[in-house]
């Protein structure tokens, strides 16, 4: 059994990317390289109870998601205008050898207008990793139109003042004697 400093795992599960980082553990005497396959929480506290690694050799090839980070939101005119990044996915699963797992692969939003979209294509990845996906080129963002439509707030003050006009002068009927309509009818039962 391996004993893990709680403090130093905390600090490691923040960070992104823990599921893809290469650790080395000292068992005997004996440097191993692993990955963190799976993480056993406490239901109550939410602290770590277990962790599994998996040890792995030179030759050794294996299927991981990586997160997709975007840059240059500047310099997207699609988004300068008000458009959205509608993130299709949010991590893309790649073969690659323990090794050399990147730690998050980049797309690039320069010049992209409302309406464009990022496949896989447009991202560049390191050597030696291969998509596990190679049937199609699929999308991972697109810059979408915002969904919310805005109304001119001057209409809707013009149109909120005439109807307090039409309110007030509707309040005021006043029968021909000078008289309110309500007053002849209590004038009439003194009679």
């Amino acid at each position: 059994m391996i004993s893990v400093d709680p403090l130093d795992l905390n600090r490691q599960l923040r960070t992104p990317g823990f599921f893809a980082r290469v650790y080395e553990i000292s068992v005997n005497g004996q440097t191993h390289k692993v990955l963190a396959r799976d993480l056993q929480l406490d239901p109550v506290t939410d602290r770590p109870i277990h962790i599994d690694f998996m040890r792995f050799s030179a030759a050794t090839r294996l299927n991981i998601e990586v997160e997709v980070m975007f840059e240059n939101e500047d310099q997207c005119p699609g988004i300068r205008v008000g458009g959205v990044l509608n993130i299709v996915r949010h991590t893309v699963e790649l073969r690659c050898r323990p090794d050399g797992i990147p730690e998050f692969l980049t797309a690039d939003l320069t010049g992209l207008e409302i309406g464009d979209s990022i496949h896989i294509s447009a991202i560049d990845l390191p050597e030696d990793v291969q998509l596990t996906i190679t049937d199609r080129d699929f999308t991972v963002a697109t810059i979408a139109a915002p969904t919310i439509v805005e109304e001119p707030e001057e209409e809707t003050e013009g149109e909120e003042g005439a109807e307090g006009a039409e309110g007030a002068e509707g309040g005021e009927e006043v029968a021909e004697g000078g008289e309110e309509a309500g007053s002849e009818e209590s004038s009439e039962t003194e009679e």
